[in-house]
């Protein structure tokens, strides 16, 4: 039987994941995403340079042969927010407005456009160096979830294993501290139960009979809430159950 480990994730700064994006407003859901869980714990790394690909498969693919899942982490209570505005324009003397591109020179260089491209010339004579756009955004509002939500995730694993009491999330890598405590439970065969927190359907196992759910549309993958459904299901409270064998679906 496998070890279930329940984990309060409370955070600790102002968390930031691009879930939805709006003309210039940057929105996180009151949510967190077993992908990012998963990165977050240690259980898988990706390598400091990629090919600019997601490694969804490598990399969490290896925990499914290690029998290592971690579920989605659902906010508890009301979720609260803090609304934040950055600039990511450049402050040096000299700067201009591309298309889709703010061009910038190095000491001693200059920028000259040609035919709707810039191009930045090291030394007289040289056609230069063409700069290629970046599909980044200058300026903005963010959401964040507030510091103080608390989020409760499952970790479920075939090893006994040691949960990290702190773990960096988002895309500042904002402080959370994690506490962990074994669960107790029993494998049933549930009927019409529902699920109240959050699951990423991929990962469910095909032959769990789903009724109904809510779908929450979120990047990378979409998650589900109060699923009903019936099958092989860990009971780990009165009338609270995990569904059995789930596994990162990539």
């Amino acid at each position: 039987m496998p070890h279930i480990y329940r984990c309060a994730l409370e955070l600790m700064e102002p968390t930031f994941f691009s879930s939805r994006e709006v003309s210039a407003i940057y929105q996180t859901e009151p949510l967190i995403g077993n992908y990012a869980l998963a990165y977050a714990f240690g259980f898988c790394q990706a390598p400091y340079r990629t090919a600019g690909s997601p490694r969804y498969r490598e990399d969490l693919g290896g925990l499914n042969q290690r029998g290592l899942y971690v579920t989605p982490a659902t906010i508890q209570g009301a979720p609260r927010f803090t609304v934040g505005e950055f600039n990511a324009q450049t402050d040096t003397y000299w700067y201009a407005m591309g298309n889709n591109l703010l061009v910038t020179r190095p000491d001693g260089a200059w920028a000259e456009g040609a035919m709707g491209a810039w191009y930045i010339i090291e030394r007289p004579g040289e056609k230069g160096r063409k700069l290629g756009v970046e599909n980044r955004p200058q300026h903005g509002r963010i959401r964040y979830l507030a510091l103080g939500n608390v989020a409760l995730c499952y970790v479920i694993s075939e090893q006994d294993i040691t949960i990290p009491r702190y773990i960096r999330l988002g895309k500042f890598m904002s402080k959370a501290r994690v506490t962990a405590e074994p669960v107790a439970f029993e494998l049933v065969h549930a009927e019409n139960v529902t699920i109240g927190f959050l699951l990423n359907p991929a990962d469910l196992p095909a032959e769990l009979a789903m009724t109904f759910w809510d779908t929450i549309n979120v990047p990378p993958t979409p998650l589900i809430k109060n699923l009903r459904c019936s099958g092989a299901c860990y009971r780990i409270d009165r009338d609270r159950y995990l569904p059995a064998r789930m596994a990162f679906g990539v």
